[in-house]
């Protein structure tokens, strides 16, 4: 049964509805999928920002350690080279004339053991007075038999080379806990930039995500609307057909109406009967004049 012309404008207007209903979907997910894509733009260039920032961190660590590792093994040299002076060192005092005194090294080993029951013992006034007299003419007496010692050319040179390689060791030590320090700190600076990098990348990915969901969304409406469109021109295509249609019907309709009441004018003016303008312009209409 063909659906009559009212029938075809009720579901064209549905159709229409449901086209823009479609429509505004789509545009409202195309904007969505904008602002996702802005987002997820805006979150990569931040960690790109701050990779690069960690970047330069990584470098300034890098050269950082690269300065510890040089200054442990000239530190170590120096070690080494106070290490075998200060053999060089005892070796001579060892060959040194004898007096009469003991030997520096117990000397210096008395002074120890005095300076730490100084400070464990609980002793008087007069005790510890005592005490502090002894340690003083301890270490008079070991300054003195250095001195002694060092009167000797080779001892004193030696003594001098040794005191420089102690000094040049304590320098790059400290060079090295410096430069340790300063390392763990770009370090850590750099770790710290990676972890932000890492939370905005997830947040990036995340927008990528919802925008890849938006557009499917989006392209998924987008079809819907073209497929309404579509049905809207077969819809406007089948009123057209039918309204020619009934055109047609009622003009047809007219024309039979009109060649009835020109054959009954005619058969009048055959009968004789006198006819009037109207009469007559129906009759030339309908050709039969």
């Amino acid at each position: 049964m063909t659906d009559s012309l009212e029938d075809i404008e009720q579901q064209r207007s549905i159709t229409n509805n449901d086209a823009e209903k479609h429509r505004r979907l789509r545009d409202e997910l195309n904007k969505q999928t904008k602002e996702w894509v802005m987002k997820r733009d805006a979150l990569n260039a931040q960690v790109r920002e701050l990779v690069d920032k960690a970047g330069k961190h990584r470098e300034e660590r890098d050269a950082l350690n690269q300065n510890v590792r040089d200054s442990k093994k000239l530190r170590d040299e120096w070690n080494q080279k106070f290490s075998e002076l200060n053999d060089k060192v005892s070796e001579l005092r060892k060959d040194a004339p004898k007096d009469n005194g003991p030997p520096i090294k117990k000397l210096k080993k008395q002074l120890q053991d005095l300076e730490f029951k100084q400070m464990t013992s609980v002793l008087t006034k007069e005790k510890e007075k005592e005490l502090i007299d002894l340690m003083q003419g301890i270490l008079k007496q070991i300054e003195e038999r250095e001195k002694n010692l060092e009167q000797n050319t080779e001892v004193r040179d030696l003594v001098t080379a040794l005191r420089e390689a102690r000094d040049k060791a304590e320098e790059y030590h400290r060079s090295v806990s410096e430069f340790a320090e300063k390392a763990q700190n770009e370090h850590d600076a750099m770790i710290s930039l990676y972890e932000q990098a890492d939370k905005l990348r997830k947040e990036a990915d995340q927008a990528q995500e919802k925008f890849i969901e938006s557009k499917l969304l989006a392209d998924e409406e987008h079809r819907k609307h073209i497929e309404q469109i579509k049905a809207l021109h077969e819809f406007d295509k089948t009123a057209t057909g039918l309204k020619q249609k009934q055109k047609k019907a009622k003009k047809k309709k007219e024309d039979t109406a009109s060649r009835k009441e020109a054959e009954d004018i005619f058969d009048r003016f055959k009968a004789g009967d006198k006819l009037s303008t109207e009469d007559l312009m129906a009759l030339q209409k309908s050709g039969y004049l």
